[in-house]
């Protein structure tokens, strides 16, 4: 799979299938290998485009500021390269906020714009309970796990309960796919400060393009109220709650999620 030079960083890519161009970006410390229960069921329909946001995965991870207009403008960068104009943006959680961003400073290379499980940031965030925001922010403990000790805590913030203990298989390969291209803490807490000072709020009355909104009903880390509010702000946004599911409900309620996805995407094709 290839890896090509974008702005400052080499970025790593996939591109799956035929149709519409599909970008696909991922959230806080995670990169494409973890879309494994998306990407054969889109590329049916759709080009799919996963990449590894900079710093993480096989992209390049420099130990600068990172900002959601610098990650956006990779996204932008990577469309270039591979000759595409205008791509469906579709984001999770962080990448969310990126597909935000995309779809404010690019908005004639965006058709449509899917957000899940994400927030609008700023003051207008609804924070978790005070456990995730202990665990999502602790890095001296991040420093002293190994990634299968972090992986394994992230669990109970990622899934629901019910399904951690009925799909032990989907559950250890979700933490072995995401240990294998493990997040270097520097370019995690990078992200981090792109997450801290994202904030679309006042802006996302600008947002024209199709837009659906996904929601956890059991989403943990960023809860149901957030995306209610991106779907109340976003023109003619549509908002499909998934009951029982939690942050990881690409994964966890993977059929569910992507018949949403395709639905919504087919009834907003491309302009010819």
């Amino acid at each position: 799979m290839p890896i090509t030079k974008v702005g400052d960083i080499n970025m790593y890519y996939e591109i799956h299938g035929d149709g519409e161009p599909l970008i696909m970006i991922t959230g806080l410390g995670s990169n494409s290998i973890l879309w494994f229960r998306q990407i054969p069921v889109l590329a049916e329909s759709y080009r799919v485009i996963a990449f590894d946001n900079r710093g993480t995965g096989r992209s390049d991870k420099p130990d600068i500021s990172y900002s959601m207009e610098m990650i956006s403008g990779d996204i932008a960068g990577l469309l270039d390269v591979i000759g595409i104009d205008r791509a469906h943006i579709y984001g999770h959680s962080m990448g969310g906020m990126i597909a935000q961003h995309f779809a404010l400073n690019y908005p004639d290379r965006t058709i449509s714009l899917v957000l899940a499980c994400t927030s609008c940031g700023g003051r207008h965030i609804i924070l978790p309970d005070n456990e995730t925001i202990a665990f999502l922010a602790d890095a001296e403990r991040r420093k002293r796990q190994t990634p299968e000790e972090r992986v394994r805590e992230s669990l109970p913030f990622t899934f629901t309960q019910e399904f951690i203990d009925n799909n032990p298989d989907i559950v250890e390969q979700f933490m072995s796919l995401t240990i294998r291209y493990w997040t270097p803490l520097y370019s995690y807490m990078r992200q981090v400060e792109a997450v801290i000072a994202h904030d679309t709020y006042d802006r996302l009355h600008e947002i024209k393009v199709p837009t659906l909104v996904i929601a956890g009903a059991a989403d943990r880390t960023l809860p149901i109220e957030n995306l209610r509010i991106l779907a109340s702000r976003i023109p003619n946004a549509e908002l499909v709650t998934m009951k029982h599911l939690g942050h990881g409900l690409f994964i966890e309620g993977a059929e569910d999620t992507n018949k949403a996805i395709l639905d919504f995407l087919k009834r907003h094709p491309q302009a010819s």
